[in-house]
């Protein structure tokens, strides 16, 4: 049992909830303001629930595209990894997911990650129902494997499609691993966007595609879609 005196003050605790609620309430007022300077009809809601990946789900599974940044999920904890908020928003969400840098402007090339599964074309179609707009900017389609092979899992069929909707579309193979070597050459590229599938739901998956998509969004430099099925 302890006297009042003893007793820890909550002050610094309610300093930090107060400013942190008008941080989100800021961010709010701006994303509304840009939405109407732009004619872009949105939808803002006012819970101030706690973080959990069911609301995560919830919230995506009525939505279009979330919008994060993925620098300020990593400044929760480590700069250099992600926490688990950005774990579980990536595995949860129900609609692709767009990442954002925090000095982004605008991106004037796309490139899609692309090996041949479902996965990578889903991420492919979703970012073209989403952003028809950007049928006109250099495209390119990126194979990566480390093989001697030029060879692109089902090229002809690829080309197709993604000439239907890419006015200046190309399509690439790099040589080398893709999960030790890939952040290190985009890093190198300047205004784009890359298109990325699944980043693995279940645990086992998920460190099977951690090495490619996490390094990518780890150094806060392009933005990247993401979409799962």
């Amino acid at each position: 049992m302890s006297t009042a005196s003893h007793l820890h003050s909550s002050a610094p605790y309610m300093r930090t909830k107060d400013k942190e609620r008008q941080v989100v309430a800021d961010h709010k007022a701006r994303f509304a303001r840009l939405c109407e300077e732009d004619n872009i009809h949105f939808q803002l809601h006012a819970n101030d629930e706690p973080w959990s990946k069911e609301l995560a789900a919830k919230e995506s599974r009525f939505a279009d595209l979330v919008i994060a940044s993925a620098e300020v999920f990593y400044a929760e904890i480590d700069a250099r990894e992600p926490n688990l908020f950005l774990h579980e928003a990536l595995r949860e969400a129900e609609c692709p997911i767009m990442l954002l840098p925090e000095d982004f402007t605008a991106f004037e090339q796309l490139y899609f990650a692309y090996d041949g599964s479902r996965e990578s074309l889903h991420a492919m179609k979703q970012f073209s129902y989403l952003f028809p707009q950007y049928s006109s900017l250099s495209s390119e389609v990126l194979y990566i494997k480390d093989e001697a092979s030029a060879n692109l899992p089902d090229p002809d069929l690829l080309k197709e499609y993604a000439g239907m909707h890419y006015d200046n579309i190309g399509f690439s193979k790099l040589h080398f691993r893709a999960g030790e070597f890939f952040a290190d050459w985009i890093a190198d590229k300047q205004k784009v966007l890359l298109v990325s599938g699944s980043f693995g739901r279940s645990s086992l998956s998920y460190m099977a595609k951690r090495s490619f998509a996490e390094k990518v969004i780890r150094e806060h430099k392009h933005p990247i879609f993401i979409a799962h099925l």
